[in-house]
């Protein structure tokens, strides 16, 4: 259904961007982290966003004893950039938990894919592209390319990719009215889910796997609960704190790499329940009970 309201043309991208403010530091909070992870990590650059090379360098943590006999795991964080969890919840990971799995598996963990969007706490990318819609071939993110070169580069199979990312208040009063407005098409707005719930891959759920990082996160949070219908975010739930989506049709994150076992968290860091240290937790906990489950399975 169309709106009266036209679709954004340059002029109109133009002057959102000039109303975006920078409110956090991406080298400060996220790049002067990884300093401390070079002792088992190989820190590599894999490009720099043209609009800013400079205050934008990308990285990727990949562990030093890289076996080509193990399997391969890919976490990715800060595909929305305004979505911190993520971001923060890929570092705890690293400086906490990781040493518990690098000699099963080999880790490679982007914690900040878009830092423009971190450091201006948005969704889109400057020129008001959703990252974690263009993660496909010659797409128009800068972001989601050199992540994908930088992958597609390694000739390796992924065994299995957990993407990190929240489900804010601000989808509702923020994000879906200026999309709305961007393409002048008219947007449901849906019922925030207080809690944790995770999206799975409609062509391949793996229902144990995300099982697995459900009930790892139990113990740190509460689980977001279906709504009457038994959906969240409108889509129906395959179990508790699950849904499905096409996510190599909607060109997500969690796809382009096509892990055997993939899922995307979401983070509901708003709710009255729970304080921030809570959502990067979870995120942790939720990495961790999927690895878990995968070493469970296959060791």
């Amino acid at each position: 259904m169309t709106n009266e309201v036209a679709v954004w043309g340059d002029k109109e991208k133009t002057n959102w961007l000039t109303e975006q403010v920078i409110q956090r530091s991406y080298l400060d909070e996220v790049v002067s982290k990884l300093d401390g992870f070079k002792n088992i990590f190989n820190i590599s650059q894999y490009g720099a966003l043209s609009y800013a090379p400079k205050k934008y360098p990308l990285f990727i943590v990949i562990n030093l004893n890289f076996d080509t006999s193990k399997k391969n795991i890919l976490i990715t964080g800060g595909v929305h950039g305004y979505e911190t969890s993520g971001v923060h919840g890929a570092l705890s990971f690293l400086e906490k938990e990781v040493d518990n799995y690098i000699d099963q598996f080999n880790i490679m963990v982007a914690p900040c894919v878009s830092p423009w969007g971190y450091e201006t706490i948005n969704r889109w990318n400057p020129n008001t592209i959703d990252p974690n819609r263009s993660f496909f071939k010659d797409g128009r993110s800068e972001e989601c390319n050199l992540l994908m070169q930088e992958i597609a580069a390694m000739k390796i199979d992924m065994f299995a990719h957990i993407d990190l990312h929240e489900t804010t208040d601000t989808d509702n009063s923020v994000f879906r009215p200026a999309l709305e407005k961007r393409d002048g098409v008219t947007q449901e707005l849906w019922d925030i889910p207080d809690g944790f719930y995770l999206v799975g891959d409609t062509e391949n759920p793996s229902f144990d796997f995300q099982k697995a990082m459900i009930d790892a996160v139990r113990k740190v949070t509460h689980i977001a609960p279906a709504d009457k219908n038994g959906k969240i975010i409108g889509k129906t739930i395959t179990q508790e704190g699950v849904i499905n989506y096409p996510i190599k049709k909607l060109n997500l994150c969690a796809g382009f790499s096509n892990a055997i076992y993939c899922s995307t968290t979401e983070v509901y860091p708003d709710s009255p329940k729970i304080k921030y240290d809570d959502c990067v937790k979870a995120q942790v906990a939720a990495i961790k009970g999927g690895l878990d489950y995968l070493l469970s399975k296959y060791s």
